[in-house]
């Protein structure tokens, strides 16, 4: 695999360096950025895909998301991790980041994005092998149950909060007042 990650420190701060996913010698106290992508429709649903039999964590349920690529930002990166596993195509600036959680050697960045109008989910079988629009409780029972992949335990716990009263806010009837 020739992929090239951008390094980044603690703080997400670029390092200036790059080092080539699967190669040895991870440099020490360094980060590579991991996106995700919690897409949601109006009435409420998120997109949950579940990950190929032939990839790491296979048959657990995830948000789409992968590896910021050399030189691509956070959002940018996640519109093209959502759109290449699941054929959903949103614009960065639609993106809200919700959150970040920090692992051994990612910084893992949770965005959440209203589903484009027309859009149609067509899975990359390479990456996904199935998905599903399910509520937001029910991704709490996934996590609870032990069918996300691995890495989404401690990610939910910590940043679903966030997410979802990012979504309740969004899906809310704005209230009008005059000054």
């Amino acid at each position: 695999m020739n992929e090239w990650w951008d390094l980044i420190d603690a703080s997400g701060v670029p390092t200036g360096e790059t080092f080539r996913r699967g190669d040895t010698g991870w440099p020490s106290g360094a980060f590579h950025l991991v996106v995700t992508v919690c897409i949601y429709r109006a009435d409420g649903t998120v997109l949950l895909t579940q990950r190929a039999p032939t990839k790491e964590f296979a048959f657990g349920w995830e948000f789409p998301g992968g590896s910021a690529l050399a030189g691509e930002t956070g959002p940018v990166a996640a519109c093209r991790e959502l759109r290449e596993e699941t054929n959903v195509r949103v614009e960065p600036e639609a993106l809200r980041r919700v959150g970040r959680f920090a692992e051994e050697t990612a910084l893992v960045d949770l965005f959440v994005a209203q589903e484009p109008s027309r859009s149609v989910v067509r899975a990359d079988p390479a990456e996904v092998m199935d998905w599903s629009w399910v509520s937001l409780s029910e991704v709490n029972a996934r996590r609870q149950s032990g069918v996300m992949a691995a890495p989404w335990g401690p990610r939910l716990e910590a940043l679903w909060p966030a997410a979802t009263t990012s979504i309740v806010a969004t899906d809310q009837p704005r209230k009008h007042t005059s000054q």
